[in-house]
């Protein structure tokens, strides 16, 4: 072969690579152009992202054109070629578009708004008021300020199903970005929202669990999700997957039992009752604090759990739970040396979160710290030292540090400086925002 035949063969494969990208960006931008459609038209701009959508009244004609540049300008300029037939590209699967359109949209965040979307705190802790139970101008301005990933509530926050329906829909219009809206609400006595008497409680799961019934599970689960949406919450920090297996156990009747194969049936039907009907779970709490009588409310707790022990009882549940699709699941603040060899806590610990639950159970959805103001973090560790520690060992989210704004502040250092990565944030955004944008997931 003459060399100029190499050489036409060589430009030949560039221009054919080069039509193939185009054409991948152009069914992105396709994808991103939809979703940028949808959030300018949604009340508030609820779904939208805030830097890409107007923020004052348009008329539709112009935000079509103002939607088209913006795409434009986030993807380049595209040319438009005749149709190779040799050119083959391949078609994206639902969940490769909907990740193309949530990976251009996190490329346009500011990083503040990224930090802070990794944070789920109580509405006090950004308001600085005793105890909220409406969301006004101060709630606007606060989550303007503080674009947090989340905002959870608790029995104090609850007056009436009016109030409570209006704080959480005004804070959902207020915000910037779409919210996650959380309460603890596992049946028995921890149970929010039935405990302020706006809804019957499901009843204790240890009761539910000795039905050995995992249809009384799902039809708790179920319960439990219609009347959580009509207030708006959107995730419930339930159900306990622990095993209530040592005497004088911390969980106690929070645990659907001490057998792993029945509790991890009764786990895996609430589940699937809560996420079918519109409310994400999260299993609770890795790799299993039932097996310790010390509550980590008041400080340091450990487990003398083997790793075999582990290995054949908790990590079974909380596998039954990755199956049934749990889009949460919350690591302890417990020690189990067990595991690690160590005392760390389980939420600092990288063979915890990374090395088992992410890598060894194969989980890819969201992990979320326990409460970072319990005793056993904060007697031991700032909020700075603590959310830093905690997404260094692979933790997604932030689940109420001590002081939200120091936990903040030295996340956002922490990244610009590189001793956390934006890739690690932005890694741990697109799982967040796989949730909070799955009802927009293309068809086929």
């Amino acid at each position: 072969m003459e060399k100029k035949d190499v050489i036409d063969i060589e430009e030949q494969m560039k221009k054919r690579e080069a039509r193939r990208k185009r054409r991948v960006r152009n069914q992105i931008m396709a994808y991103v152009a939809i979703v940028l459609l949808v959030g300018a038209f949604v009340a508030g701009g609820i779904w939208g992202i805030s830097s890409l959508v107007p923020k004052q009244p348009v008329e539709s004609e112009d935000v079509v054109t103002d939607m088209s540049q913006q795409v434009e300008e986030l993807l380049g300029e595209s040319e438009i070629t005749e149709p190779d037939p040799s050119d083959y590209v391949p078609q994206l699967t639902p969940e490769e578009k909907l990740d193309a359109i949530i990976s251009e949209a996190i490329s346009v965040m500011p990083l503040e708004d990224k930090v802070a979307g990794l944070f789920i705190v109580t509405p006090e802790a950004i308001t600085g008021v005793d105890t909220a139970v409406k969301a006004g101008d101060s709630t606007k301005d606060a989550l303007n300020t503080n674009p947090v990933g989340g905002l959870i509530y608790f029995s104090k926050n609850i007056q009436s199903a009016e109030q409570l329906t209006e704080m959480i829909s005004n804070s959902v219009l207020y915000s910037r970005y779409p919210l996650f809206v959380a309460v603890d609400e596992e049946g028995g006595r921890v149970s929010r929202v039935a405990e302020a008497g706006l809804a019957d409680n499901v009843g204790v799961p240890a009761t539910i669990g000795a039905t050995n019934d995992p249809a009384n599970a799902y039809n708790a689960g179920t319960l439990m999700a219609n009347y959580l949406t009509p207030y708006g919450f959107n995730l419930d920090l339930a159900p306990v997957a622990d095993l209530n297996n040592v005497e004088g156990s911390i969980i106690a009747d929070r645990s659907y039992g001490s057998d792993p194969e029945v509790v991890a049936q009764m786990v895996s039907s609430m589940v699937k009752g809560l996420e079918e009907n519109g409310v994400s779970s999260c299993l609770k709490h890795f790799p299993g604090i039932g097996s310790s009588t010390e509550d980590t409310h008041d400080g340091l707790a450990s487990t003398g759990r083997t790793a075999e022990d582990f290995r054949s009882n908790e990590f079974k549940v909380f596998e039954a739970g990755i199956e049934a699709g749990v889009d949460f699941i919350m690591i302890t603040h417990m020690s189990a040396p067990g595991l690690t060899g160590d005392q760390t806590s389980c939420t600092f610990s990288k063979t915890i979160v990374t090395d088992i639950l992410r890598n060894e159970l194969g989980y890819d959805g969201v992990i979320i710290t326990d409460a970072l103001n319990m005793k056993a973090i904060s007697d031991y560790n700032g909020a700075d030292d603590a959310a830093i520690l905690a997404l260094r060992a692979g933790c997604d989210m932030l689940l109420m540090p001590e002081d939200y704004k120091v936990a903040y502040n030295a996340v956002l250092q922490a990244v610009k400086e590189g001793t956390i990565s934006e890739e690690r944030i932005n890694d741990s955004l697109m799982r967040i925002y796989r949730i909070k944008y799955a009802d927009m997931m293309p068809e086929e």
